[in-house]
């Protein structure tokens, strides 16, 4: 039989409650609905660090209909995601971070490629496709513009009162081909981290070069050799070097944009304790059965 710690909390987001008891949540807690619904359910500065990647406009369905990314502007989709980090700023404690990977796009008039909102994707619906093959007209957007998202989001976070404390550029091993010719090939994302005070948390002795010294503001990472079934999965060692650098053992770590429960995996591992939303009920199940896995090995060890 499992300890309590394996089970997942059971919330929902159609519960009427104050606010949850995070310090009875299992260490790895999955909740199931809309983080701008979930959120307010955490009382106020319980989260030590946030590491999150959100969906990105216009590229993928995840299939419900209050998902983020989905929205007919990419103005709205920046506009949304201030507003639900707000509740983040609000559930971290005064010296907590929030590491944020966000990705780019090119805005288009029609045809598909393998970048941007209109990509072929194996999960993008043609709906989306259809909506997105006609460039925003937003921001002087011309055709084949690249829209300049991640800076974009993390300028109006700036704004709402966010400190952006730096930018860091994830080189990926082995990034999606693109039969491009008339530019380079993408093959780096922006992570952003952003404190809500001046003064916060930050070990750089948490994760440091080989060489000893400072860590770099760019990480060069390939994928996870199992993406775990979703389509868009950050390499586990992205999250573990945020987690390290951002938090101490025993701490709070958030996901609102779960996914295959990637960060909170890389949490338990590293002595954290992790709560995640997730939408799709498809990834919740698949974060539970990762999240079990990894607790039953953690057990094992302990009881060895």
């Amino acid at each position: 039989m499992l300890p309590t710690d394996y089970r997942d909390c059971g919330y929902n987001d159609n519960m009427q409650s104050d606010f949850l008891a995070v310090e009875d949540l299992p260490e790895y807690s999955v909740l199931t609905g809309d983080s701008m619904r979930v959120l307010p359910s955490l009382p106020a500065e319980c989260i030590q660090s946030c590491i999150t990647s959100p969906p990105y406009w216009g590229l993928r369905d995840y299939a419900h209909p209050d998902q983020i990314g989905a929205e007919l502007s990419p103005a709205d989709y920046v506009n949304n995601l201030v507003a639900l980090f707000q509740e983040v700023r609000r559930v971290l404690r005064d010296d907590g971070t929030l590491w944020l990977n966000v990705g780019d796009g090119y805005a288009r008039n029609g045809g598909t490629g393998r970048h941007g909102p209109n990509a072929i994707v194996g999960n993008t619906k043609k709906l989306i496709q259809k909506r997105n093959c006609k460039v925003p007209d937003v921001w002087g957007l011309k055709d084949r513009d690249l829209m300049g998202l991640p800076w974009r989001v993390a300028f109006a976070l700036q704004e709402d009162g966010w400190y952006l404390r730096s930018r860091i550029t994830w080189v990926k091993k082995t990034p999606m081909p693109e039969s491009v010719s008339n530019r380079p090939t993408t093959s780096t994302e922006e992570i952003f981290l952003f404190a809500k005070n001046q003064k916060y948390f930050y070990d750089r002795d948490g994760f440091r070069e080989p060489t000893g010294a400072n860590l770099r503001n760019f990480w060069t990472l390939g994928p996870d050799s199992n993406s775990n079934g979703h389509p868009a999965a950050y390499p586990r060692e992205l999250a573990r070097r945020c987690i390290l650098l951002g938090s101490k053992a025993g701490d709070l770590i958030l996901d609102p944009f779960a996914g295959s429960g990637t960060t909170g995996i890389a949490a338990n591992e590293l002595g954290r304790r992790a709560i995640l939303i997730e939408l799709n009920e498809d990834y919740v199940r698949s974060c539970r059965t990762r999240g079990e896995k990894v607790q039953r090995d953690l057990y094992s060890r302990q009881t060895a």
